[in-house]
C-alpha cells in the first residue's frame, strides 16, 4: 500500500535547455530572468551558463511545458528558443536520469 501511494504521487520532472534573444552577457541578464521564471507555475530549477549562453530548466510536466515556458520569456523582454539535443547526448541524459532513480 505504501508503494502505491509513493507511485502516485511522483511527479513527472523533466527538462529544457534555450538560448535567448537578447544574449545574457552579466550577472544581471542572469537575475532578471531567473528573478521573473521562477514565479512561472511548475518550474523548479533555473541554471544559466552565461559563457555558453544556455539556461537549463527543470519543471514539473504535469503543471507546464517548454511551449509555456518558452512564451514566458516574453513577458519580460527576451525571445528564447529551445536547444535541441543530438540524440547521443539526450540518450546519455536518460540513462543518467535512470541510475539516479535506483
Amino acid at each position: 500500500m505504501i508503494l502505491t501511494a509513493m507511485v502516485s504521487m511522483a511527479k513527472d520532472i523533466k527538462t529544457v535547455v534555450v538560448t535567448t534573444q537578447p544574449q545574457m552577457h552579466c550577472a544581471s541578464c542572469e537575475n532578471k530572468i531567473k528573478g521573473n521564471l521562477r514565479f512561472e507555475k511548475g518550474i523548479k530549477l533555473i541554471d544559466c551558463n552565461i559563457p555558453e549562453q544556455r539556461i537549463t530548466i527543470t519543471y514539473d510536466a504535469d503543471k507546464t511545458n517548454p511551449q509555456n515556458i518558452i512564451q514566458s520569456f516574453g513577458k519580460f523582454g527576451y525571445k528564447a528558443t529551445e536547444v535541441k539535443e543530438n540524440a547521443q547526448t539526450e540518450k546519455k541524459n536518460k540513462q543518467t536520469r535512470s541510475n539516479k532513480e535506483k
